[in-house]
Order: structure tokens, then C-alpha cells, then sequence
């Protein structure tokens, strides 16, 4: 694939398909990232998610996960709303969440960024691959050169944020590029590491511990959330975005134009009452499609229990 060829199927990524930005990096051992992730597994941060330490082999080289794989191909792509939830008193879902599963939207976009290499470049084999398998999808972007790994331990770009989901195609396709890794941005700012109100995040930034972090509690943590943690929760009853909220590169994320990811009325419309007595078949309408069902009804009803008894009376505030 030459440089023609390359920057034409970057276009059409962006201008057919709808991705922020594509870009490439040679399919290799992942030698730098493997000890950042031995050490970050054997201080258990991945807390109870042991698949995390699952198929190591496979997520620090991709030659090993797809044979034959020369490249990896990383797309960005907007989840970005300017909507929120009317009551601000009431329990708050992640935007990531407010739309369709994100895994299905992107997967087909996917499989039509393929068929057009297959078709104006030749033919070539591989994977596509949307937080679905043992991949280190945030290196390989910033491998790529669509940016940085911030201090929240999140994929930081200059020019659109960090509210996007990142995607992979792995292919056994040479490519010319241009690409290098991103320098990093964030300076000496800490406030995403000073509005954890968890302190999930390493005191010098760049090291999650999931155990500490409201995304795992909401989400991951099959269990209730432990008492240590219930008063500060800061109403999140799935994910949070403090993080991304408080960083000052966000100040550059525009509204996205994926219609699947356009959250329900009713979910932007109810108040802490409604959450409160959401029935199991409430549950399965409202987040028919969603990543909100990955956490299941019982432990959403569980996380807004914990959520609706720490929220201040409105005379207390």
C-alpha cells in the first residue's frame, strides 16, 4: 500500500465511514508496553478483572494474535454529546453509554474500511477489532501517532479530546506511512489526578488502580460496591467521566453525527425518583442495545441504591 493509497483510504475513513482520524503502525512485539503491563498486573490494579491477564502473549504482539498481520490499522471515533440528563440530582450514565452499543455501530464501519482496501488496493486478510480481544488498543493509536496516553491513562488527542472509542483493523497489508508515536501534552497539569474523588489514579498521573476506579465498581465489580467507596461515588450509577470532564483538552470535542449513539428521550428525562423504581422490564426497553446491559439490571438497581442514598437533600445544598 503506497502513500496515494494510504492517504485515499484515510479519507474515505473519515468522509464515508465518519472516523475522527486513521492511522498506522507496523504490526510488531510490543517490547516497552509488555513490562509496563507485567508490572502494572503483578501490583493487581486489574483488581478482579483477570482476564486482564489473560493471553499475555497475544496483547504485546499481534503478529501472534492475527499470523501473518505486518500492520495495525487504529481509528478513532466520536462519542462526543452536548445533551445531558435533566436532572442533576438524579444517578449518571457515562455518555459513552447513552446510545447503541458501540461494539456493533463501529464493527460494521469496520468491515466496510476492509472491503475498500480489498477493493482499491488488493488482497489482504485480517481482523477487525472494537474492545473485543486482547488488544492495547490506547498504544497502538499512540503508536500510530492519533496521540498520547494522558495521565487519567486515557488516549488524548490535540485536536478532538478523549471522548472516543478506539478500533483496530490488523492486517497482513505492507503500508507506507508517516506516522510517529505522539509526544506528550499534558505538562504539569494534575486535574484529572485532583477530581478522582476515588484517587484511582497515581499521584504523578499515567497508572489506574481499577480497584479504586467508578468505572470497575459501576461496571466490572459483579459485586455491590464496597462501603469505602458508596459516598463517593459522585452519583455515577454506570462509568464516569470526571476524568475527561475536568481535562482541558476536551474544550476541543465537538457534538458527534452517529444517529445510534443519540441517547433516548426517557433516559435524558428521568429524575432520581424514576431511577429509584425502575423495574427489570423498564430496564430491558430502555437499554435494549445498550453497554448498559453489560452491567445487568440487578447491579444497576444495586449501584443507584448506593447512588440515591447519598445524594444531599436539595435544603442541604
Amino acid at each position: 500500500m503506497n502513500l496515494d493509497q494510504y492517504i485515499s483510504f484515510q479519507n474515505f475513513a473519515k468522509d464515508e465511514l465518519g472516523f475522527l482520524a486513521v492511522s498506522a503502525a507496523p504490526a510488531q512485539f510490543m517490547d516497552e508496553e509488555a513490562r509496563r503491563l507485567e508490572q502494572w498486573l503483578n501490583n493487581g490494579y486489574q483488581a478482579k478483572m483477570d482476564y486482564m491477564a489473560n493471553h499475555f502473549d497475544l496483547r504485546v504482539d499481534p503478529t501472534k494474535l492475527v499470523p501473518g498481520s505486518k500492520t495495525v490499522f487504529s481509528f478513532l471515533y466520536n462519542y462526543f454529546t452536548t445533551e445531558t440528563q435533566e436532572d442533576e440530582q438524579a444517578p449518571k450514565i457515562s455518555m459513552y453509554a447513552y446510545g447503541r452499543d458501540y461494539h456493533k455501530v463501529i464493527k460494521k464501519k469496520l468491515k466496510h474500511a476492509h472491503e475498500w482496501l480489498r477493493e482499491n488496493v488488493g488482497q489482504t486478510e485480517g481482523r477487525a477489532f472494537v474492545d473485543s480481544a486482547p488488544v492495547l488498543e490506547r498504544d497502538w493509536a499512540r503508536r500510530a501517532g492519533l496521540g498520547w496516553v494522558g495521565k487519567h491513562t486515557l488516549l488524548l488527542n490535540q485536536k478532538v479530546g478523549s471522548y472516543f472509542f478506539l478500533a483496530e483493523l490488523i492486517l497482513d497489508l505492507e503500508v507506507e506511512t508517516d506516522s510517529n508515536m505522539s509526544k506528550d501534552h499534558c505538562g504539569t497539569c494534575t486535574r484529572c489526578i485532583d477530581a478522582c474523588p476515588t484517587d484511582a489514579i497515581s499521584p504523578t498521573g499515567y497508572v489506574l488502580d481499577s480497584s479504586k476506579c467508578i468505572s470497575y465498581l459501576t461496571i466490572e465489580l459483579k459485586e455491590d460496591i464496597p462501603e469505602a467507596y458508596q459516598d463517593k461515588l459522585e452519583q455515577w450509577m454506570f462509568g464516569c467521566d470526571i476524568c475527561q470532564q475536568v481535562c482541558p483538552w476536551n474544550r476541543f470535542s465537538t457534538q458527534h453525527k452517529e444517529q445510534d449513539f443519540k441517547p433516548k428521550t426517557e433516559l435524558l428525562s428521568k429524575d432520581s425518583a424514576a431511577w429509584q423504581s425502575l423495574t427489570s422490564d423498564e430496564f430491558d426497553s430502555l437499554f435494549m442495545g445498550s453497554p448498559v446491559k453489560r452491567a445487568g439490571f440487578d447491579k444497576l438497581k444495586s449501584n443507584i441504591k448506593s447512588v440515591i442514598n447519598r445524594i444531599p437533600d436539595s435544603d442541604e445544598i
